[in-house]
C-alpha cells in the first residue's frame, strides 16, 4: 500500500537513517548517510542522483549499509544529501518472478518536492496543508538502477527500453538515466540504445551482446560505483526522456553558492515559520567569477512544490544570468517568506555581494510569479522591472490568498514583462478568468497604459486580441528553435510614451517556465534603473 503515514525513522551509530516500508507488491529499505547541514533548507533533491537497487530478499539493513559502502553509492547519496534505496519484490520466487511493472511501480511511489526529511517527501494541500501521504524521495529523471544476480536478470528482461509511467507533473517517460548490472545469468537485449550501462563481472556473451546494442556502455571486472558515477554520470539526467549531460557551472566560469540567511518573521507570513520571531531562508547565488564591478541582482523565485535549483535549471535563469553577467539569486522555499521579509534580504544580500542599488529586479514561475505580484503590490519602489509568469491571482490579495497587509500599489508604475502559455490548463491569461482580466486591469491602470482595457469578460469571444483582450501598440514575434514555439510579445506604451507593459504568450507551452523566455524578460528588464 501507498505510504499514507511516515515511516518509523531508526538511528544508526554513525548518525545515519534507515527506514522500510511495505507496498503492495514490493517492499523498500531506504538508507540515508550522514549529508549537508545545510540540506535541511536547501533542497538538494533535484541534483540529486536517485539511487535505486533492486537487491537481495534476504539483505537486512547491516547488510545494505555495508553494500552502499563497498560499492560507494554511500558516498555518492552523502555528497548529494540523498538516500540509497533498496527495493524488494514481495512474490514467491523473488526477481525471477517480479511483476514486468514492478519498476513503474517504483517510480510512481517516488517524487521530489518541498517538503522532505530522512529519504521520504512529505505531501500536503497547499492551502489547508493536509496532509496527504508521503512518497520515496527521488528524481525520477536521474534514476540510476543497479542490480546483481537475479536482480540484475530482471532489469535486463524489462527495463532496457523505453519506459512510460509516473513522471514529474503526471503520465510521461521514466526510462532509467543508466543501468548497472552485475553478474549476470541471462543475455541482455536492449530495445532502448542511449541507457547507459555498466557491465561488472559479466561473462564475454553478455558484453559482446551490450556492446552491439548500447551506444554507452562501460566493462568492469569490480564495482566501484562512486568512481563510475564522477567519471560517466555525474551531471547526467534524462529529462522527459532525453539523455543529457549538464553544464558545470564553474567550468565556464560561474560561481554556484548554497547559502543560508536568517531574517524577522512579518506578522503577515502564513508559511511554516509563522509566529516565529526569526526564520532561515536559503538560496542559490550565480555570477561570473571575474566579475569587478557592481552587478545588476535579480531575484527568481520557484513555482509551488519546486526547489531553488530547480528554477535555475530547467527555466535557464542561470545560463541567463551567465550569458549577460548579472547576479542571480534563487530563494528556496519563498512560499515561507514575504513580500516584507525579501526587502530585509535584499539589504542582506547588498551586503554581501557587490551590486549595482539601483539595478533591481525579481521574476518567478508560478506560485513564484504570485511572490512578483506581491512585490509589485507591496514594494514597487524597491524595484527596477518585475517578470512574472505563468501566475495571477486576484488584486489586493497575497501569494497566501489573503488581503495584501498594506495598502496596494495604486499609482506607482513598475516595469513588467508577464508571460504564459497558450496551452496552459490554468488561469493564467485574460481570457482564461475574470481575475486574470483583472489583474491585466490593475497592470495598466497603474502603469498608467495609453490604451483602455474597458472590456467585459463575458464578451472575451468578441475581444479584439484572442488571449490578452487589447492587442500592443507594437507586437514581436520572437521564435524559439530548442522548442518548435514562437514567443508573441504585445508592448504597450505609457502616457508618457515609454513602454513600461509587455505581455508574451508562447504558442507552444502549457504550464511551465522556459529559458527562452527568461531571456526576452531580461533583455526588456534591463532598460530600466531606479532612480538616483
Amino acid at each position: 500500500m501507498s505510504m499514507t503515514e511516515r515511516p518509523e525513522v531508526s538511528l544508526l551509530p554513525d548518525g545515519g537513517k534507515y527506514w522500510t516500508h511495505e507496498f503492495d507488491n514490493f517492499s523498500v529499505m531506504v538508507y540515508v548517510p550522514v549529508g549537508d547541514p545545510r540540506a535541511d533548507v536547501i533542497n538538494f533533491g533535484f541534483k540529486a542522483p536517485y539511487l535505486l537497487v533492486f537487491g537481495d530478499p534476504e539483505r537486512s539493513i547491516v547488510n545494505a549499509v555495508e553494500f552502499a559502502e563497498r560499492r560507494g553509492l554511500a558516498d555518492i547519496a552523502r555528497s548529494h544529501s540523498s538516500s540509497v534505496v533498496y527495493v524488494i519484490p514481495k512474490c514467491e520466487g523473488g526477481w525471477d518472478c517480479a511483476p514486468e511493472t514492478l519498476y513503474q511501480e517504483v517510480v510512481a511511489e517516488s517524487k521530489i518536492g518541498q517538503y522532505y526529511e530522512d529519504g521520504y517527501v512529505i505531501n500536503y494541500k497547499f492551502r489547508t496543508k493536509e496532509f496527504t501521504g508521503c512518497s520515496i524521495r527521488g528524481a525520477v529523471f536521474r534514476i540510476m538502477l543497479y542490480g546483481v544476480g537475479k536482480a540484475a536478470d530482471y532489469i535486463a528482461r524489462n527495463c532496457l527500453k523505453t519506459l512510460e509511467g509516473e513522471y514529474l507533473w503526471g503520465p510521461g517517460e521514466i526510462t532509467p538515466m543508466a543501468v548497472t548490472m552485475e553478474g549476470l545469468t541471462v543475455v541482455p537485449r536492449p530495445e532502448r540504445h542511449d541507457i547507459p550501462v555498466i557491465s561488472v563481472g559479466n561473462s564475454g556473451e553478455v558484453n559482446e551482446a551490450l556492446r552491439i546494442t548500447c551506444d554507452q556502455l562501460l566493462i568492469r571486472d569490480e564495482a566501484d560505483y562512486r568512481a563510475d558515477y564522477e567519471e560517466c554520470w555525474k551531471r547526467m539526467k534524462r529529462w522527459c526522456g532525453v539523455l543529457s549531460r549538464e553544464e558545470d557551472p564553474e567550468e565556464l566560469g560561474m560561481a554556484e553558492e548554497a547559502c543560508i540567511t536568517e531574517v524577522t518573521t512579518s506578522p503577515d507570513n502564513r508559511g511554516d515559520d509563522a509566529g516565529t520571531a526569526r526564520h532561515r531562508i536559503g538560496y542559490l547565488a550565480y555570477y561570473p567569477k571575474d566579475a569587478e564591478g557592481p552587478l545588476p541582482l535579480v531575484l527568481v523565485f520557484h513555482g509551488g512544490g519546486d526547489s531553488a535549483f530547480h528554477i535555475a535549471w530547467v527555466s535557464g535563469w542561470w545560463r541567463v544570468a551567465m550569458r549577460n553577467r548579472f547576479l542571480l539569486v534563487c530563494v528556496e522555499n519563498h512560499l515561507n517568506s514575504t513580500a516584507t521579509e525579501m526587502m530585509e534580504f535584499i539589504g542582506q544580500l547588498k551586503e554581501k555581494y557587490n551590486i549595482d542599488s539601483r539595478r533591481i529586479y525579481a521574476s518567478g514561475f508560478s506560485m513564484g510569479g504570485c511572490k512578483s505580484w506581491d512585490l509589485y503590490q507591496e514594494y514597487p519602489e524597491a524595484f527596477s522591472a518585475l517578470a512574472p509568469m505563468d501566475a495571477t491571482f486576484p488584486v489586493g490579495q497575497n501569494v497566501y490568498g489573503e488581503p495584501s497587509p498594506k495598502e496596494i500599489n495604486r499609482n506607482h508604475p513598475v516595469p513588467v514583462f508577464y508571460s504564459a502559455g497558450e496551452k496552459t490548463p490554468l488561469p493564467e491569461m485574460p481570457c482564461q478568468e475574470i481575475k486574470c482580466m483583472e489583474r491585466a486591469q490593475y497592470l495598466f491602470q497603474v502603469n498608467k497604459v495609453m490604451k483602455n482595457y474597458d472590456l467585459s469578460f463575458e464578451d472575451r469571444e468578441n475581444w479584439p486580441e484572442k488571449y490578452w483582450g487589447v492587442p500592443g501598440d507594437r507586437i514581436e514575434k520572437i521564435p524559439d528553435s530548442s522548442r518548435d514555439a514562437v514567443l508573441t510579445l504585445h508592448y504597450y506604451n505609457s502616457t508618457d510614451g515609454i513602454c513600461r507593459t509587455v505581455f508574451g504568450g508562447v504558442d507552444n507551452q502549457g504550464h511551465e517556465c522556459r529559458e527562452h523566455t527568461c531571456e526576452q524578460a531580461w533583455q526588456f528588464m534591463k532598460n530600466f534603473v531606479l532612480p538616483e
